[in-house]
């Protein structure tokens, strides 16, 4: 007997058909409208992170600028390309 191509018999017990759930309408542990803050909180402390950097050293400063419009100007040349 080869039980390779030998058919298993339908448990009684397993369902016929796969039910899926229904999503929530809204879920009270997701934290909604919170991204816009996130990105203003991000970009103030990079902002304040160069001021305090430059207040003790101006080519620093510069430096970081220089690197952080660079990396933006890279990052939209890779994506639109």
């Amino acid at each position: 007997m080869n039980l390779f191509l030998q058919e298993l018999p339908a448990s009684e017990l397993a369902p016929k058909t796969i039910q899926e759930t229904p999503v929530p309408e809204k879920d009270p542990l997701i934290a909604h409208n919170l991204q816009k803050g996130q990105y203003v909180g991000i970009v103030g402390l990079a902002i304040a992170l160069i001021a305090a950097v430059g207040f003790f050293s101006r080519r620093v400063e510069y430096a970081i600028a220089f690197a952080v419009i660079l990396s933006i100007l890279l990052i939209a040349f890779f994506i639109f390309i």
